[in-house]
């Protein structure tokens, strides 16, 4: 079962010569049609989706919540669990956020208008800049407009053709698309291995200008985490830059949830760059760099992904402030947060379910190895009032697909342990 998304070799050919059959009867596309459906990937998804349609599986993804979604959550007018949403610490929808939300709104407006630079910068935009910075305790930050758009123009624009990018192989799309921007000679090694990564860098270090490492928290996918005090020691050996993307390390990671450098007692300063994102423990919309004072002056002024685009929306800088603010304020929300994925990883793992290289932070995997079979079981979890996505190839190979859970802190333990029952019954 773990090739073929499931299927036998004399199921795979059926739905094959079915799919075929279908192609073969329909209409010709209009020549623009035509052009797109050329569009690299368009013939795998439309593939995917006949595939899907022939097994009877029904569209997990795009699904319209109707009001908040947190531990729970309205799809279609009945109330599921909901393991499909990155409200960690339950701060989407807190009356606190909502009121900054809203009176940000009243003074200035729901947008910026224009970049920050010509005439869209306001007061709250500063006032998030130096609280990140003070979280992290560095001299400054900066807020983009987008998360992944923060990696894509920072890593692209600091980085050149002369330069060395090496990356841990299960970095963030948008990383990796801003290595791929910059023209840098890029290098991926083996998930979590700083081994691997020392010896790529010493061996390609000399070659070249300038070198960065980009690693992550917390891997969203795997819910796992990096040895951060070894690649600190690596970048200061080899003269290269350490990038972290904290996007969901930030609340989640260390006693108090200031991130990776609390949870592995890492001074924050020993880390060259820190990335993070607004859209999840913080509960609004955008991602920030945090460091030294020269980076952030310098980014102020040429990133094209500041200078040219529009400043982050004051509602949404307001409400990351203030849930920066209850962060701090109200640690016991980190406590239950990983109370709950303790819990539900020993559960899983106990019901004899592959959870990977999971740390029990707040993602936790169960690996079925069958895009197919993952497919199914979110459904028939759906079905049964539990919201979690299947992960599928090609966005993980065929053998580690799927379904990911991303627990809350208001997830409550009889809706952990349903869950895994629900599980158990349905696999």
């Amino acid at each position: 079962m773990s090739q073929g998304f499931g299927l036998s070799a004399t199921a795979r050919l059926a739905l094959l010569q079915r799919l075929t059959r279908r192609r073969e009867d329909a209409p010709p596309a209009p020549g623009a049609a035509r052009a797109f459906r050329e569009l690299p990937g368009q013939r795998d998804m439309e593939l995917i989706r006949e595939a899907a349609g022939a097994l009877g599986l029904e569209n997990p993804f795009f699904r319209p919540h109707e009001g908040i979604a947190g531990a729970r959550s309205v799809i279609g007018g009945r109330e599921v669990i909901n393991f499909g949403s990155y409200n960690y610490l339950g701060l989407n929808g807190d009356a606190r956020v909502v009121a900054a939300a809203q009176a940000a709104i009243a003074r200035h407006g729901v947008s910026a208008s224009a970049s920050r630079m010509v005439s869209g910068e306001r007061p709250v935009h500063a006032a998030l800049e130096a609280a990140i910075a003070a979280h992290y305790g560095v001299d400054a930050a900066l807020a983009f407009v987008s998360g992944h758009a923060t990696n894509v123009t920072v890593i692209g624009h600091l980085m050149g053709p002369r330069d060395l990018i090496l990356h841990d192989a299960a970095i963030h799309n948008s990383c990796a698309e801003g290595v791929r921007l910059s023209g840098a000679r890029r290098i991926a090694f083996a998930h979590n291995d700083w081994r691997a990564a020392e010896r790529e860098l010493a061996a390609a270090r000399g070659a070249a200008r300038r070198a960065l490492i980009v690693v992550e928290g917390h891997y969203s996918m795997d819910g796992d985490i990096p040895d951060l005090a070894r690649f600190v020691e690596i970048a200061r050996r080899h003269d290269a830059w350490l990038m972290v993307d904290e996007a969901h390390g930030l609340g989640v990671l260390g006693a108090t949830g200031r991130g990776i450098h609390e949870q592995c007692g890492v001074d924050p300063r020993e880390v060259d760059i820190w990335m993070g994102t607004l859209s999840k423990t913080l509960s609004a919309c955008g991602g920030y760099i945090a460091g030294n004072a020269d980076l952030i002056a310098w980014l102020r002024h040429s990133a094209p992904g500041f200078v040219y685009s529009v400043g982050l929306a004051p509602g949404l800088a307001a409400a990351a402030l203030e849930s920066l603010r209850i962060l701090h304020a109200e640690p016991w929300r980190v406590a239950r947060l990983q109370a709950n994925a303790t819990l539900f990883l020993r559960l899983v793992r106990d019901a004899g379910f592959d959870a990977g290289s999971s740390a029990g932070f707040a993602i936790v995997p169960v690996i079925l190895g069958s895009s197919i079979g993952a497919a199914r079981l979110s459904q028939a979890l759906f079905e049964r009032g539990i919201n979690v996505q299947p992960i599928l190839h090609p966005a993980v190979p065929e053998s580690s697909a799927r379904l990911r859970f991303f627990l809350s802190a208001d997830h409550r333990e009889d809706e952990l342990r349903a869950t895994v029952a629900a599980l158990r019954a349905r696999s």
